[in-house]
C-alpha cells in the first residue's frame, strides 16, 4: 500500500536528521497548503498556488515575515526533497509579509545578576551557562558531557544553527558547578543502566553505525529531564534533555519575582551577552565567531543596541 504523502514527507525530514520541532512545523504548513487549495495534490500545483497561499498568509493571517518563511521553506521541501519538482528558476513572488526591523531588549549586567539569583535549581546553572556563553537556547539543551573541555575551559558548539561548529569560553566563575553536574549526570546515568535504560539519543546513521555509542556516559545529555520518557519517534524509553517550555518557563518565575518590566525571553540573554561584550571593548568579529553569525551584518544590530544605549547621555530639553 503506498504511503500517504505526508508519511511520506516525515520519513524524509528524520532521514534529513531535522529535528523533531522542524518536522512537526514543517508537516502542519504543508498540511494548511493542501487544505488551503481543496486538497490538491501539490504534484498538480506550482508557481501560482504557491504564490496565492504565501500572498494569503500576509494580508488575511497577518503572519510575521518569520512565520511566512517557515511556511514557504516547508512547502520548498516538501517539492523539491520528496515530490523531486525544482523551484529554483520558478521565481516566486508572492506578497511578503512586512518585515519589521527590532533592536533587540538588552538587560543591564545587574539586571541579568538579579534574574540569575531569581531562578532556582538546575535552571540557575543552565541561565548561567546560557548568558555566560551566549548560547542559543537549542544549544544550551543539546549539549552533552563530551562537549565541556574543563581542560581547556571550552564548551564545543556542534551543528548549531548556522551549520558551523565553534567554541566559547568556559565561564570561570561555574566552573565548579559544571564539574558537579557532570557528576550528577553521570551518576544518574548509572542509575538509568542498571534500570535497563541508560540509552541516550543520536542521529540514526551515526547510531547505526557505532551502536554501542548510545549507552556512553560522554554522550548523555548535561541537562537531563527528571524522568526517562517516551522517545516520540522511536518510542524508545530514555532520558532527554530538558525541554524548552520547561526552561522558558523557570526563566519566566524568575523574571516575575524579580520584577523587571521588561520584556524578557531566554534569547534575551543572549543578547545581553553580546552587548555587554561590546561595551567591555570585545571587537565586533570576534563577537561574530562566539555567537557563530554567518554575516557580520547580523553581529552589527548590537552595535546598534550601543547606540541606542549611549543616547541616555543626552538630556530632553525638559530637563535643561
Amino acid at each position: 500500500m503506498a504511503k500517504k504523502l505526508l508519511d511520506v514527507m516525515r520519513d524524509k525530514i528524520r532521514f534529513k536528521h531535522y529535528s523533531i520541532k522542524t518536522e512537526r512545523v514543517y508537516l502542519y504548513w504543508v498540511k494548511k497548503y493542501i487544505l488551503f487549495h481543496n486538497k490538491k495534490h501539490p504534484k498538480d500545483m506550482g508557481k501560482i498556488e504557491i504564490e496565492e497561499y504565501l500572498t494569503n498568509l500576509a494580508i488575511y493571517n497577518q503572519v510575521s515575515p518569520a512565520t511566512q518563511n517557515q511556511a514557504f521553506n516547508a512547502i520548498l521541501f516538501l517539492y523539491e526533497q520528496v515530490l523531486s519538482i525544482s523551484l529554483k528558476d520558478e521565481n516566486i513572488q508572492a506578497l511578503r509579509a512586512k518585515q519589521k526591523k527590532h533592536i533587540p531588549v538588552v538587560l543591564s549586567k545587574e539586571e541579568v545578576k538579579q534574574v540569575i539569583l531569581c531562578t532556582n535549581g538546575i535552571y540557575q546553572l543552565m541561565l548561567k551557562l546560557m548568558y555566560g556563553c551566549g548560547l542559543r537556547m537549542s544549544e544550551l539543551l543539546s549539549l552533552r558531557i563530551k562537549d565541556i573541555d574543563f581542560s581547556y575551559e571550552k564548551v564545543y558548539i556542534w551543528d548549531s544553527k548556522s551549520q558551523k561548529d565553534r567554541t566559547v569560553p568556559i565561564p570561570l566563575l561555574i566552573k565548579e558547578e559544571l564539574l558537579i553536574q557532570v557528576k550528577k549526570v553521570k551518576e544518574i546515568h548509572t542509575i538509568d543502566l542498571k534500570n535497563g535504560y541508560g540509552t541516550v539519543f543520536l542521529t540514526f546513521g551515526f547510531d547505526k553505525k557505532s551502536p554501542k555509542t548510545k549507552y556512553e556516559t560522554k554522550w548523555q545529555y548535561l541537562f537531563p529531564m527528571d524522568k526517562v520518557s517516551k522517545d516520540p519517534r522511536s518510542n524508545i524509553i530514555r532520558r532527554h534533555h530538558t525541554l524548552d517550555v520547561t526552561f522558558s518557563r523557570n526563566i519566566k518565575r524568575a523574571v516575575q519575582k524579580c520584577d523587571i518590566d521588561k520584556k524578557i525571553s531566554a534569547h534575551i540573554f543572549r543578547h545581553s551577552y553580546a552587548t555587554h561584550l561590546l561595551q567591555n571593548g570585545t571587537d565586533i568579529r570576534s563577537i561574530q565567531e562566539l555567537l557563530g553569525h554567518k554575516s557580520i551584518e547580523t553581529t552589527m544590530i548590537y552595535t546598534h543596541v550601543i547606540k541606542e544605549l549611549n543616547k541616555s547621555e543626552i538630556k530632553s530639553p525638559l530637563d535643561f
